[in-house]
């Protein structure tokens, strides 16, 4: 038995979670529902333009990991944070979480920061995300340890960790050395404008190295640059062994080995949509990690999306395997 079930590598991130009218995202030029990057200096001036926050560890990859952890899964992850408040308490909240979390801080004294992602919520729950990379961006092949990917069964990579200098080498790194141990890949497309940067990249090491590929509608529509939906998932099942795909309040595809399921949305009053992609994912992978099929994986993917977004925070509050009994899942 390998030690870890999954191996998370993304952008580490502290979210700043804050309330707002459509008419602040207007007056401050923010896309609604979107991911955009920012500098230091933005950074600044948003976070003192925004109303009350709340501060929590997030980062796409991160909170898919501690939903794993949340189950009990066997999980680590790599992402770079400086020695800074921000950077402590992202290792420290990870670590409580149960995951292994080893990669080594940026110097203190550096210039950039640990990386923020400034959430603002609009009263229909929809998220707009204002991000500052900070020292995620300079994540390495220095940071993969090859020892630690190749005891993974599956490594999960984070489609918003292709905005970097070294990013690709260092997922290229992580692929070889998981698939020299045995494992598995899979990779999140994470945002349609990151698609849109990086899809020839993205084209490549899915037909290349990934068995299992996340997305939501909007994501495999810019990947494969059509407006016809199904059309998109046939595509995608056509280069990758397990395609599992989110669609809002109608709930999930999972497509493998010829079979197509559609899973539905469990109906939830939506506080805050942040992480519920990433709980998703968790939860699929903790699934079929543990024996359930691909349908019962997403069915699991369904409900731990619907516990994340009742709630402020990308990380799950309520147990999810309490959950996942009450619908009958385990």
């Amino acid at each position: 038995m390998k030690k870890f079930q999954v191996v998370g590598i993304g952008n580490a991130m502290v979210d700043v979670l804050s309330h707002a009218e459509d008419s602040f995202l207007a007056a401050q030029g923010i896309g609604k529902g979107i991911m955009q990057l920012i500098d230091m200096d933005r950074a600044v001036a948003l976070y003192d333009r925004i109303g009350p926050a709340k501060e929590i560890s997030g980062g796409s990859a991160a909170n898919t990991i501690a939903g794993i952890a949340a189950l009990g899964g066997r999980t680590a992850y790599v992402g770079k944070v400086k020695d800074d408040q921000l950077g402590r308490i992202f290792a420290h909240d990870l670590r409580a979480q149960g995951a292994v979390y080893e990669t080594s801080f940026a110097p203190r004294d550096s210039v950039q920061e640990t990386g923020r992602c400034i959430v603002i919520v609009t009263p229909d729950g929809e998220r707009s995300m204002n991000t500052y990379l900070g020292w995620s961006e300079f994540l390495s092949p220095a940071d993969i340890d090859d020892a630690q990917m190749a005891d993974a069964e599956w490594i999960y990579l984070e489609g918003y960790r292709f905005d970097g200098p070294e990013s690709h080498a260092a997922f290229a790194k992580a692929i070889r050395a998981c698939k020299a141990g045995g494992g598995r890949v899979s990779v999140t497309l994470s945002d349609p404008f990151c698609v849109e940067r990086h899809r020839d990249a993205f084209r490549k090491m899915i037909r290349e190295d990934v068995d299992l590929l996340f997305a939501n509608k909007a994501e495999i529509l810019s990947m494969y640059q059509t407006e016809d939906f199904h059309a998109a998932l046939k595509a995608a099942a056509a280069e990758v062994e397990i395609v599992a795909c989110t669609e809002g309040d109608q709930g999930a595809h999972v497509l493998a080995g010829g079979g197509h399921w559609h899973v539905p949305a469990v109906p939830t009053q939506i506080v805050d949509a942040t992480g519920a992609g990433d709980l998703f994912a968790g939860a699929f992978l903790w699934g079929i990690t543990n024996g359930h099929s691909y349908e019962m994986a997403g069915r699991m993917g369904c409900v731990a999306a619907s516990e994340v977004i009742s709630h402020i925070g990308a990380r799950p509050e309520a147990d999810l395997a309490a959950l996942f009994r009450s619908h009958g899942l385990i």
